[in-house]
């Protein structure tokens, strides 16, 4: 028998480093561990052993608390110093690491908004936001009354927050987004006026807002393009030099230079701020439909019925000529600095890039075809508009809706995305500068003339909104 087992049946504690822990276990042994002792003791060294084993079990755990209970007391200045240094630097690098991860994060949207940039100087610039749009509801359309006759162009303020429409019956309304009411008119010119008109006297047919938002342009069938102050619709200044109707004006972004062009087959350019001509180019062999500009020295224009859309560079005073429609092309307008859209009378929507000289897309009978089985003719497409630097397009017809288009990679493909009904030409589209909502100018005839009236139109301008579907989560938001 060793002598541990000796000092427990003669009821001592053992010396030495057990003993303590003897002591402790003997004091929390049930009753029945007494005569397991006794049975234990008669049956040998084995069994001797196997007793052993389980006091011992028993014994870690409570053991081990007052252990730590005893390190904790223990614990000396020193030592509690170097505890929260530990956990001091342990938040230190948990803070480095939530930086870290901060500064990548915040590197990549800076490289995608530098790729983003160089791709929109480039004028290549195409994010895809088509497949995010979701079809307004009809009663979510407001609908804009103030026009005796048909509306034949608007523009939107840069800030969204007002819009200006201009119509066959001379007069130009400026709206609020917001409220939908009338923030000013200016009414037709009175008859027998002295000196230069201050207002138009004729259909006005194209108008202009500059990217600062100060000046806004409108031209008329009397050959007249008067200039506005944004602000107060206060008229500033009249420039006269066109020949015929000025059916197109475009400002270039960034500044106060004008583009004007007009059925006299010509282009002018004009120093707004200045109150000045600068100079003009030809070229259109008919009368020329539209015009349009962004921030590069150049614009297009849509030939009409000679069947060209045609860029302009004016620094060097020549010009790129496109073919694909059929038809005569009446509306235009640029995606971005590489690529444009424009739609012909005969039902085709095409998408150009400038280093082609044929539509990379093009789009037949874009809004179906109208007239008796066998005699069927494609309604017409009477304007489009483009949501800058994006893949989303719009186009107008009379055949009681505006459809929206998705431009495939490379805008080398237009798929339909959804109509949105209205009844009447849809003689004006524009969207907005944050792509929210979409304003169309609705008339009973056709801008350009009177070949057919819809009786059940109403000549207004109706906001329609553009509402995207949420995005799906990505991996790790």
């Amino acid at each position: 028998m060793s002598a541990t087992a000796a000092a427990r049946k003669r009821g001592k504690p053992a010396s030495g480093a057990g003993a303590g822990a003897g002591a402790g276990a003997s004091k929390r042994r049930r009753k029945g561990d007494s005569a397991g002792d006794k049975s234990k003791s008669k049956g040998g060294s084995k069994m001797n052993e196997e007793i052993s084993s389980d006091s011992e079990t028993e014994s870690l755990a409570p053991r081990r608390t007052e252990e730590e209970e005893e390190e904790e007391l223990e614990e000396t200045a020193q030592e509690k110093k170097l505890r929260l240094a530990k956990l001091y630097l342990e938040q230190l690098r948990q803070q480095e690491e939530e930086k870290a991860e901060a500064r990548e994060f915040e590197e990549d949207q800076v490289a995608g908004r530098l790729k983003e940039d160089v791709l929109e100087q480039r004028g290549r610039l195409q994010k895809s936001v088509a497949k995010e749009v979701q079809a307004p509801a009809p009663a979510d359309i407001r609908i804009l009354r103030g026009h005796q006759l048909s509306i034949t162009c608007l523009v939107i303020t840069p800030d969204d927050l007002a819009i200006f429409s201009a119509a066959k019956d001379c007069t130009i309304i400026k709206w609020s987004v917001e409220s939908g009411r009338k923030l000013h008119v200016i009414p037709r010119a009175k008859k027998g006026a002295d000196g230069k008109p201050s207002s138009h006297s004729s259909h006005i047919l194209c108008m202009a807002i500059s990217s600062d938002g100060k000046y806004l342009a409108s031209g008329d069938r009397s050959k007249l393009i008067l200039i506005w102050d944004a602000q107060s619709c206060q008229h500033l200044y009249t420039f006269t030099g066109h020949r015929d109707a000025v059916s197109g004006l475009a400002f270039r972004r960034g500044t106060h230079q004008l583009y004007s062009t007009s059925h006299d087959r010509s282009v002018k350019v004009w120093n707004v701020a200045e109150n000045s001509y600068v100079e003009t180019l030809f070229g259109h062999q008919d009368a020329v439909a539209a015009l349009d500009a962004l921030s590069r020295e150049c614009c297009v224009t849509a030939g009409g019925r000679d069947g060209t859309v045609r860029v302009w560079k004016i620094p060097e005073e020549s010009q790129l000529v496109f073919y694909g429609h059929q038809g005569s092309i009446d509306s235009i307008q640029l995606i971005n600095e590489e690529h444009m859209v424009s739609g012909a009378d005969d039902g085709s929507v095409a998408l150009w890039g400038l280093s082609k000289k044929r539509p990379l897309a093009l789009q037949r009978e874009a809004h179906g075809l109208r007239g008796e089985p066998g005699l069927e003719q494609p309604f017409w497409v009477s304007s489009v508009a483009a949501l800058l630097n994006t893949d989303l397009v719009a186009t107008g017809s009379h055949n009681n809706s505006v459809r929206l288009w998705r431009c495939g990679e490379g805008f080398r493909q237009l798929d339909l995305l959804c109509d949105i009904p209205l009844v009447g030409f849809i003689n004006s589209l524009k969207f907005s500068s944050a792509g929210d909502f979409l304003v169309a100018g609705v008339g009973q005839e056709h801008r350009l003339g009177r070949w057919w009236r819809i009786k059940e139109a109403r000549n207004s301008v109706c906001i329609i909104p553009l509402r995207r579907a949420p995005r799906p989560p990505t991996a790790g938001s």
